[in-house]
C-alpha cells in the first residue's frame, strides 16, 4: 500500500519575515515509522518547493498512492483542505486523512469536508502505522485508536510515547532538504527535536496541548547520535532543537553537552529556553558545546499580563537571563507577544521599551494568538473577544482580539513600530553587522517589509 504524505502550498508564511522555512518534521517520523515497518510512502513538501497547484496535481497523479495524509497548522487549515480535496479529485479511490495540531482539535469541523475521510488526533507515528495495517488487513477502524471519521465516530485517545528512544529518525530522505532555510539563507540548518510535552503549561500553548503536559525525553546518546546523523548525511552546519523548552532540565542539558564535547562535534547550534532554567554554569557549559543562540520568552514587560498566561517568571528573571547570556557571548531571540487580553496602549509601550533594553540580538513582535486546544483559546472564546474567525489570520502578524483600548488596526501599526524601533537603531545596526554580517541588513529589510 502506498502512502503520500503532503505538506501543503502556503503563500503567506508566518516565518515568511524572518526567512524561515523548516522541514515539517512531524510528517517525517511518521513516514519514518511506515518505512522501519516496509511500508511504501512518498512525502511532499510543496511549501518549501513552492509549488504551484497544478505541479501538486501532477505529482499527485505520479504517485497515485492509496493513503493521502495532509497536515495543517491553524493558518494552514484552508490550503490544507484545499489540498485534501485536490487530492480526493485526483485520486477518487484513496483515502484522504487529514492529522497536525489544527485537525487534532477540530476534527468535527474537518470531517462535514466530504473530501475528508479521516483525521488522526494527537501524536500519528503509530496510528498511521496500525490505520495503514489496518485498512491492509482489511480490519475494522473502530479498533484503531486516535482516529476520527464518518458521522462522529471518535475511537479512544492513543496514549502518547512514553520512550521516544524507540522512534527512528526522521525521514529526512524524502524531504527536500536543500530547500529549508533561515534568514533567507541556504545555510545547511538542520532542525531537531529532543522532547516533547511540557508541565509548564503557559495558557497559549498549542504543543503542550497536543504533547502532553510530562516532558518526554529521549536519551543524550540518541539526540547526539541524530546530531552525527545530520552533519554526515545532511551536511548540516548549523542544527536547530525544536523542542517547547530544551534547557527545561538542566541536568540533562549538561548531559546533551558533555557527549558532544565528548564526541568532539564541532557545530554550532541554538535551542529554545526559560529564562527561570538558565544559570552561570549552564550557559558555560552550552557555549563549550556550541551552542550560539537561546530563543527566550519574554512575552510581556507587565507581570500581570505574565501572571495570567501562566508563564510563572518574573521581569527580574527575564532581566537576568538576558544578561547571563550576554555575558557568556550567547546570541538571544526575544519573542515578545503584543495585544494579549488587558493589553492597553500604554501596556504595549513598556513591552517595547522593555524589550529594547533587554537587548537582545533579535527581537520578535508577535500579535497575541489563540490557537484551538489551548486554554487562551477557551478563555478567548468565553469572554468574546475573538474578532477575525479566518483561520488564515492567525498568523501571529494580524490582530484577531480585542484589548482594552486598541483596536485591531492599531494593534497591527503597534507591531510595525516595535520592529521598526527595535531594528532601526543605529548603535544595535552597527553592533549586529560586525557579528552578523551583511545578511542582517537583508533580513532586517525583509522583516520590517513583511510586518
Amino acid at each position: 500500500m502506498k502512502v503520500l504524505f503532503i505538506n501543503p502550498p502556503y503563500f503567506n508564511s508566518k516565518y515568511k519575515f524572518i526567512g524561515l522555512v523548516a522541514p515539517p518534521l512531524g510528517i517525517a517520523y511518521m513516514a519514518a515509522v511506515l518505512e522501519e515497518n516496509d511500508i511504501d510512502v512518498e512525502i511532499i513538501d510543496a511549501a518549501a518547493m513552492e509549488m504551484s497547484w497544478e505541479t501538486l496535481e501532477s505529482e499527485i497523479r505520479r504517485i497515485s498512492p492509496q493513503i493521502i495524509a495532509v497536515t495543517a497548522l491553524t493558518p494552514t487549515i484552508y490550503h490544507g483542505l484545499q489540498t485534501a480535496e485536490l487530492a480526493k479529485k485526483t485520486c477518487p479511490e484513496a483515502m484522504v486523512i487529514m492529522g497536525g495540531y489544527h485537525p487534532s482539535f477540530n476534527h468535527q469541523e474537518i470531517l462535514e469536508k466530504d473530501y475528508v475521510d479521516l483525521v488522526v488526533i494527537g501524536e500519528g507515528e503509530y496510528t498511521m502505522l496500525e490505520l495503514v495495517k489496518t485498512l491492509e488487513e482489511g480490519g475494522d477502524l473502530k479498533n484503531v485508536k486516535g482516529i476520527a471519521y464518518g458521522e462522529g465516530v471518535v475511537t479512544p485517545p492513543r496514549p502518547l510515547i512514553q520512550d521516544l528512544d524507540e522512534l527512528p529518525f526522521p525521514a529526512r530522505h524524502l524531504l527536500p532538504m536543500d530547500h529549508y532555510k533561515i534568514l533567507n539563507m541556504k545555510l545547511d540548518t538542520a532542525t531537531l527535536i529532543s522532547g516533547r510535552g511540557c508541565p509548564m503549561q503557559c495558557s497559549f500553548c498549542a504543543s503542550a496541548a497536543l504533547h502532553g503536559n510530562r516532558l518526554r525525553m529521549r536519551s543524550s546518546n540518541s539526540v547526539v547520535d541524530e546530531m552525527e546523523h545530520l552533519i554526515k548525511d545532511h551536511n548540516a552546519a548549523m542544527i536547530a532543537f525544536m523542542d517547547d523548552t530544551f534547557t527545561l532540565k538542566p541536568n540533562r542539558v549538561e548531559e546533551i553537552c558533555d557527549e558532544i564535547i565528548k564526541r568532539g562535534i564541532d557545530i554550532y547550534w541554538g535551542c529554545t529556553a526559560r529564562v527561570d532554567t538558565l544559570s552561570e554554569k549552564m550557559l558555560r557549559k552550552l557555549s563549550d558545546a556550541g551552542c550560539i543562540t537561546l530563543f527566550l520568552g519574554v512575552e510581556s514587560a507587565d507581570q500581570q499580563q505574565l501572571d495570567r498566561v501562566n508563564k510563572q517568571i518574573t521581569i527580574e528573571k527575564i532581566r537576568r537571563a538576558f544578561a547571563l547570556a550576554r555575558e557568556n557571548d550567547i546570541r538571544t531571540i526575544a519573542s515578545v507577544v503584543l495585544g494579549m487580553p488587558g493589553d492597553t496602549r500604554e501596556s504595549i509601550e513598556r513591552t517595547i521599551k522593555f524589550t529594547k533594553e533587554l537587548n537582545p540580538s533579535y527581537a520578535v513582535f508577535s500579535l497575541a494568538t489563540p490557537y484551538p486546544g489551548t486554554r487562551f483559546y477557551q478563555e478567548a472564546v468565553q469572554d468574546n473577544l475573538i474578532k477575525v474567525k479566518d483561520w488564515s489570520k492567525y498568523t501571529l502578524l494580524s490582530p484577531v482580539l480585542d484589548t482594552v483600548d486598541c483596536s485591531l488596526d492599531e494593534l497591527k501599526s503597534m507591531q510595525k513600530k516595535a520592529f521598526r524601533q527595535f531594528y532601526l537603531r543605529p548603535v544595535y545596526l552597527m553592533k549586529q553587522v560586525r557579528m552578523d554580517g551583511p545578511v542582517l541588513l537583508k533580513t532586517v529589510a525583509t522583516m520590517i517589509k513583511e510586518v
